[in-house]
Formats: C-alpha cells, structure tokens, sequence
C-alpha cells in the first residue's frame, strides 16, 4: 500500500483525514471493484473508496480516529483479494514530445516494462507525458528516462522539475567547480547540474518539492562561493511561461528533410516524365544500373524516410508491431524488391516515406494544437510575484514564496498566488477559476484565487497555499490526470485495434501472394496493393479520437468553471437518468435571510427587528445572524443585553433596557403560558392583536393559518415578545439560487427524468422549494445516511444516477451515486478530492452545461471512433481493385483520419454554457 502525503479532509473529531492506496493486483472487474468496495465501506470511520481497476489499486479515505490500515487491509482480503505490499512503491512522470500518437505510447511503454520493478507505465498522448509507479528498491527515475530513450524518444523534462542558473562570480577554475560538485552530488532533490568556471555559473535541474531554490543557493555557499543572481530557464521578464508554437513543428529538422525528400521525388518525376533525354545510367552498384530518376528517388527515400526507419529500428528492438516498423518495412520492403525482382519500385518507397512523415508531422501538428488547450490553463497564473518585505517590496518567482508571505496586486493585474485579502477593497474577475462572468468584490478577510484579475483597486494578500498548491494548480493536474483512467469506448478501441493490425498485416501480405498467384496480376501489383494495405493496418486515429476528445472536453469545462476529474466521469455523466440535488447550500445559498416581519399590537416592524435584533446579538446560531442583519445597522454586538441566556433547541432571553425579552420557537411561548390559538392576523397583509375574539372571520388564527402559510413557503418562523405579551412574528428562509428553477427546467429539456430533492428541512420547507424550483419529488427530514440509502434507492431504479451537493456534508452519497458532482468547490480541498466532478462556482446553470458538454463528447468520440474505422474499411476494400493507391491510403486514410478526429474533437473546446440555457 502507498501512503498519500497530502490531508485534505477532516474527521468527525477535527482531525485530519488519511489518504492511503492499496494495490490490488487480482482486482481486474468492475463486479471484483464493486465487491471490494463494499467489504470496505462496511467499516467504521472510512471517507471514502475508489477502486481503479485499469490499475489494480484501490484507494481509500478514512478517519485515522476511528480505523487502520490493518483493519482495511483485512476488509479487502476479507472479499477475497490479496493486498500486495508496496511500501517502496515510488512514481515518476517524464515529458516526452515525440510521444504523440498510439504507436509511440505502445513503444515507449513496451521498452520502460522490460526494467524489473516496475508496476504501471501510462503514457499520455495528448500531453506528451508518461507517468510510471516502481518500486524504488529495484529502479529508479534515471534508469526509467534511459529506457524511454531506448525506445528512440527524448525526456525533455520530469514533472515537478524545474532548472535554474545561479551566478557564481567565484568559482572560475576546475577546483573551485569540483568542490561545488561534490557539494550537489546525491543532494535530495537535485536531479542534474552542471558547473561552468568560464561563465561563473552553475546549473541545477531539482524538484522543487523536495528542495527549494533557497537550499541551492545554502549549499553552493556552504562550499565557499557566494550566489550573486539566479535566473530560471524559460522564464521571461514578465514571467509567463513558455509555450509551445504547434507550428514549429513544419520548421523542425525533420520538416526540411521531408521538404528535402518531396523535392527529389518531384525532381525524379520531371525527369523521367519532362525530361527523358536526361535520365540517363549514371551508377551501376550491386548487379543494378541506376539512371537518374531512380537516383533521385532513392535520395528522396533517405531524405524522407531516414526518421521512419529509425523509429522502426527502434520499434524492432522492443519486438513492438507497430505503424513506424511496417512502414520501414514497406519502404525497404519496395527497395529490396526493385533490387531483386528488376522491377523499379523507388517511386512508390519514396512517395509512401514522404506522405507518411508528413502524415506524422501533420499529426504532431494536430496534437499540438490539442496540448495547447492545457497549456493554456497552466498560463492562468504569472510566475512572479510581488512581495512586500520590511524594507520594500521585491519580485520572487512563484516557487519561492512561502505560505504566510503579503503579495500586492495592483490594478489590471492578475492575482499570483491564492490567499486571503489582507488590506484593500476590489472586484476580482474569477472567470478563469469559477467560470462566473461578473467581477465579486473583495474586502478585508475575502478568499482570492491565483489567476483571477484584480480588476480595479489595489490589494495586499496573505499567501495560503504555495504555488505548486493551489487552486489553479490543482486543476491544472486533475485535468492532465482526466485522461489516465481510460473510457468504455477508450477501452473497445484498444481491444479492437490489438487484433485489428495483425489480421490487416497478414492480409497485406497475402495479397502480396494471391494477386500474382492466384489472379496473374505481376508481382509489382501485389505489392504495391500489399504496401498499401499495409498503410491501413495503422489504427492511430481510430486510437486517439477518444483520449483527444476527452482532453478537449475536460479541458473546456474547466476554462468554463467546471472540473471533470476523469474521461468516464465526462462520459457517465450524458448517461444520468436522475439528479439528485441536495437543497441546502446547492438549490439554495445557505444563508439565513429575514423575508417577512409582521408585528402584533402596538409594536412596529423596526421595533421588533430591533428588539429581536438587541438579544439574538449575543447568539452565534445562524438565524440569529440573519435577525441582526436584518435589524439594518440598528443593533450591535455591545450594546448591553443583561441577563442573555439561550434556551436549548427553542430561543434565546435576554433583558433589554430593564425589561426581558425571549426570541424563539411557538413552543417557547407556550411554555410561557401563552394561547397561540388566540392570537389573529388581519388577512389584508397588517396585523392585530384582538384578545380573545376568535369568531372574527376578518382574521386568520395565527396557528392553524398565518404559520402553517409561511411554513409552506419554506419559512422559519421565529416569535419575540415578553412574558405577558406578544410584539410580532419574523419568519427567516434560505434563499432560492438565481438560475434554480432555469437550470431544473434545462435539465429536463435535455432528457433528464427526474429530479430529486434531498433534505434533512421538514415537509413543509421541503414542498415550498420544490414547488418554487420545479423539483420532480423531494424527500425531506432526512439524516446524512438516510440520503446515502435514498441514492442508494435510486442507483437501484434507474442506470445513471448524479447526485449534486457541497462535496463536504454530502460526501458519502456524492460516493454512492454514478457521478458525485460537487459545488462551490473553488478553494475546497476536500470537495475537489471527493467528488467526481466539480462546480467551481455556485452556479446551478453549470448542470445543463455538463449534462451538453457530455452529450456532446460522447457523440464526437462515436463520430470518430465510427468514421476512422469506416473509412479504413472503405479504403481496404478498394485496394485489391486497383482503386486505392498509396497516395490515397496516407493522405486519406492516415493523415486525414488523424486530423480529422482531432479537429472534430477539438470543437468541444468551443462550446460555451449559453449554449445549453
């Protein structure tokens, strides 16, 4: 099992929750998931369990107070399963550019699991990265990028690596550089580094999580040199980070070979075509004369395939069947055979290397575009900052400041850290974070977001989470982790693609044979036909419309304040049949407000706020904070209340200018001696105190009529008076959110067929809400477990099931449901933990959003998935008539496929929530 290092929840106590994976290798089905799940949840004191079976783990959040690792270890052997021991277990992740398709994923992850120890190798296409689990006893990160490298692709970077120069005037001889060698050498965090005594620099590549750039700069100086400056690659002067332009990729080196290969290949066609006076023998080599045109294909053979072959080299050491090792057969396969058989075939082996390269650059393009889409939420936040110190303000890079540090933003600028305002007033534009379009005003103790827009005034901030921490950071890799867990779909198409190139290569080569053999056509025809086929047995764009479309939708919703933590949770959520919604804090604010005040006898209304308003000051409850926001400025904390008592579960009593007042329940008048029965309110919208006359019909009785009406509108209501008389009545609801009702009336336009509201309010409160927001059923007066058991009901009936809530309070039924969608998690550690989604504002309109953005993927991804493979099919069919040649195999079947399904995917990155209202 691996510990996780970072608590984010609370127990029941307080205290903190404990993350902890546990490796499962025999967990292999959803039904095997499923049963451990259930053995697990049968303890005390567990958060929550979240079995991955694509990687056998399973990982669980309890409460350290209430049961052990042991204890959850036995429940998992307990439903059959052996835990395997993974106290070693460490994980790494390497950037790897030219990782950007299938085949490259399958080289690279077949080369790193020949090395002993490791456990999961996840190659991610779509942002160029790998993420390895190995067991540190046997392997290690070093070795790891060594075998990528194998595989023929570089490691750029490891994540959480980060390189800087420091300028060291002093070190200017080997010796002085040596002793600050020996002082890196196998510091913990330092990954590389690099003395230069000519420069007086040194350069040091380091995780930043395990050694800051402080502690650099401590041990270079304890060797003797003083650090005059640093600077860290990439970094600019406005500290943006650097991105990557998709379109250098048509002035890369390879770029100018494949430029260099078509031009020879045009060359050799006017030559043979334009200008047969001059294709002439010049070269006679190897039993063969060579006139120019063959001369001139053959060098744009090498020229445009040089990379193909090297890749298939690569892909032949680690025995990986993949597009680069057909194509360098085929394109040696149509040389040997000109060779051999005296039939000139240079043409077709230079045509099928230079389409096929800028099929592959084209493709790289392509992906580029798609990683851009994350490149773009990690340039939401500045990489400096400016902190205030006692003696002025300095500029730090982001990884270098601490929790507790003051940053000043001033107007216009974006916010670079998440903190707490500590002096200053201003609207904060926190579209980027929360999707909201309107600016919120922040004051003096208010919450603010690193990569917001300070938009008017200037602010200094008390730093809470360091940059590698927080808010924007965390959704930056939830949304490069949504990809690792594969979909359905994901899953069909990689069991099909294995069998799919085999039987295409095998019937490639048959037709090699069975054209000649068979039909007399000339042995040049069966292979070109079987060159061609051998094209089609590429599965790249059937294999990647679906992790593409999941980047571009997670993506998406993010830039639009919704995070959607995996590729099936995107997926699952187009297929919810039912939302269940808890009301308190999700259909409503969560906040107490005074909605009706209405006095009885001579009292007016200010005096009974302000009555009501001088005792519950003393009161912490929350009606009692709405009565005294109400009273508009007329009460305060210290005016004198002598005498304040709170009367459990009914009120509170206070003496008020020498006389008592009690604010509370019927039932605490009642205990005073008071006949509720009796006491009337005038039916024209004033009220009266009429003593004893209860045969008035211009009256209603305030028990059986006046209560039960604002009860039915989903009121509190609260009493204020004195022992011998009543002053009036307030009644206090929590608000419906703007956009409620809209957002249920959207949910069922798009399908959904019922909403459900979940309540712990009596039935009352329950049927005003549901009634005023459109609530299919609501079911009201229920505990924290009853909800559980409601959706648990409801996972029963119906195929999909989301449940919405605060990702906190609502925790074990967000788990329980087919999609827990938390809300108002921007700055909410455990909501953005526990739940599978999450709306970064408190913007109910986001739920249509979702439910469109997931239909809308779904569909895109059975576009792709369905026309990649129909057109292949098409083409197959074609080749062995005679109407698909090379040329059409690579532009129409391989490069267009690929940009096709990447273009339609990348369309989800243009939806907008308007959309769906």
């Amino acid at each position: 099992m691996r510990k996780e290092s970072n608590r984010d929840s609370s127990s029941s106590d307080g205290g903190p929750l404990e993350p902890v994976t546990f490796e499962v290798p025999e967990m292999d089905c959803p039904s095997c998931a499923e049963k451990i799940t259930k053995s697990v949840t049968s303890l005390s004191g567990i958060q929550t369990v979240e079995p991955r079976v694509m990687s056998g783990v399973v990982s669980v959040t309890y409460d350290p107070g209430r049961t052990n690792q042991a204890a959850i270890t036995d429940r998992i052997e307990a439903a059959g399963y052996t835990v395997r021991s993974n106290e070693e277990l460490d994980s790494a992740s390497f950037s790897v550019p030219g990782m950007d398709c299938p085949s490259c994923a399958r080289k690279v992850t077949s080369s790193v699991e020949r090395l002993s120890g490791i456990r999961t190798v996840e190659p991610e296409v779509t942002s160029g990265t790998v993420h390895v689990e190995y067991e540190s006893s046997e392997t290690s990160p070093e070795q790891i990028q060594k075998r990528i490298e194998v595989a023929g692709y570089s490691v750029a970077t490891r994540q959480n690596e980060r390189t800087d120069t420091f300028d060291v005037p002093g070190m200017d001889c080997a010796s002085c550089a040596g002793r600050i060698d020996n002082a890196l050498e196998g510091r913990d965090g330092v990954l590389t580094f690099d003395t230069q005594p000519t420069t007086g620099t040194v350069t040091v590549s380091y995780d930043p999580d395990r050694l800051p750039q402080q502690a650099i700069i401590e041990v270079i100086e304890g060797a003797g040199y003083p650090v005059e400056g640093t600077r860290t690659e990439g970094a600019d002067e406005g500290g943006a980070r650097p991105r990557d332009d998709p379109s250098a990729v048509w002035r890369s080196t390879r770029a100018v070979k494949v430029y260099t290969g078509g031009l020879f290949l045009a060359l050799g066609l006017a030559v043979e075509f334009l200008i047969p006076a001059l294709d002439v023998t010049l070269v006679s080599a190897v039993g063969q004369e060579f006139v120019l045109a063959e001369l001139l294909y053959l060098i744009g053979i090498v020229a445009g395939g040089e990379r193909i072959i090297r890749n298939g080299y690569y892909s032949a050491r680690n025995v990986s069947l993949d597009i680069d090792l057909l194509m360098s057969l085929g394109i040696l396969g149509a040389v040997a055979a000109s060779l051999l058989f005296g039939e000139p075939l240079y043409f077709e082996g230079g045509t099928l290397a230079v389409l096929f390269s800028v099929a592959q650059l084209m493709e790289r393009y392509s992906m580029g575009q798609a990683r851009s889409s994350l490149t773009e939420l990690m340039e939401l936040a500045p990489e400096t900052a400016t902190v205030r110190r006692d003696d002025g303000e300095v500029t730090l890079h982001v990884d270098d400041i601490a929790i507790g540090d003051v940053v000043t933003v001033r107007p216009g600028e974006k916010i670079p850290m998440d903190g707490e305002v500590l002096d200053g007033e201003s609207a904060v534009n926190q579209a980027p974070i929360t999707g909201e379009s309107v600016p919120i005003d922040k004051t003096t103790g208010d919450d603010v977001y690193a990569g917001t827009i300070n938009e008017e005034g200037y602010l200094e901030v008390r730093v809470t989470a360091t940059a590698a921490d927080n808010t924007i950071a965390r959704i930056v890799k939830l949304v490069e982790d949504a990809q690792r867990e594969k979909t359905e779909h994901e899953r069909f198409v990689d069991r099909f693609a294995s069998y799919y190139t085999p039987v295409v290569v095998t019937a490639a080569v048959a037709l090699v044979f069975v054209q000649p053999l068979v039909f007399g056509a000339t042995w040049r025809t069966g292979f070109v036909q079987g060159l061609t086929l051998l094209v089609l047995a590429c599965p790249c764009a059937m294999v990647i419309s679906t992790p593409v479309t999941v980047v571009s939708g997670v993506t998406s919703a993010a830039k639009n304040g919704v995070l959607i933590k995996s590729g099936p949770d995107l997926e699952a959520v187009g297929g919810v049949d039912v939302v269940a919604i808890d009301k308190t804090g999700t259909l409503t604010k969560g906040e107490l407000t005074v909605t009706d005040v209405i006095p009885l006898g001579s009292a007016g209304r200010d005096a009974v706020l302000r009555r009501a308003g001088r005792v519950e000051a003393r009161s912490e409850h929350p009606i009692a904070e709405a009565i005294v926001e109400a009273a508009d400025g007329g009460v305060t904390s210290d005016q004198p209340v002598e005498s304040f008592e709170s009367v459990t579960g009914k009120g509170v009593t206070g003496v008020v200018d020498g006389e008592t007042y009690y604010v509370g329940k019927p039932g605490l008048f009642e205990e005073l001696g008071f006949d509720l029965t009796h006491v009337h309110v005038a039916t024209d919208g004033g009220a009266a105190m009429e003593g004893h006359q209860c045969e008035h019909g211009a009256y209603l009785d305030l028990v059986d009529d006046a209560i039960p009406r604002l009860q039915q509108e989903g009121k509190t209501v609260v009493f204020v008076g004195t022992e011998d008389r009543l002053d009036g009545i307030i009644a206090v609801a929590d608000e419906v959110r703007p956009g409620a009702r809209r957002a249920i009336e959207r949910l069922h336009a798009n399908g959904i067929e019922r909403v459900v509201m979940l309540t712990g309010d009596n039935e009352g409160t329950a049927r005003a809400i549901a009634d005023q927001v459109g609530i299919d059923e609501y079911r009201a007066e229920l505990l924290p477990d009853d909800k559980v058991a409601v959706v648990e009901e409801l996972v029963e009936e119906y195929d999909g099931v989301a449940m919405v809530g605060d990702g906190i309070n609502d925790a074990p039924a967000l788990a329980t449901a087919t999609v827990g969608i938390a809300m108002g998690a921007a700055g909410t550690d455990t909501a953005l933990e526990t739940a599978d989604i999450a709306l970064m504002g408190d913007d109910l309109t986001k739920l249509p959003y979702l439910y469109g953005l997931s239909g809308t993927a779904t569909s895109v991804i059975q576009q792709n998935i369905w026309a990649s493979l129909g057109v292949k099919a098409l083409l197959a069919i074609g080749v062995p008539f005679g109407l698909v040649n090379v040329i059409v195999a690579v532009v129409v079947g391989d490069m267009g496929m690929s940009i096709g399904v990447t273009a339609n995917a990348m369309r989800l990155s243009r939806l907008k929530p308007d959309r769906f209202l």
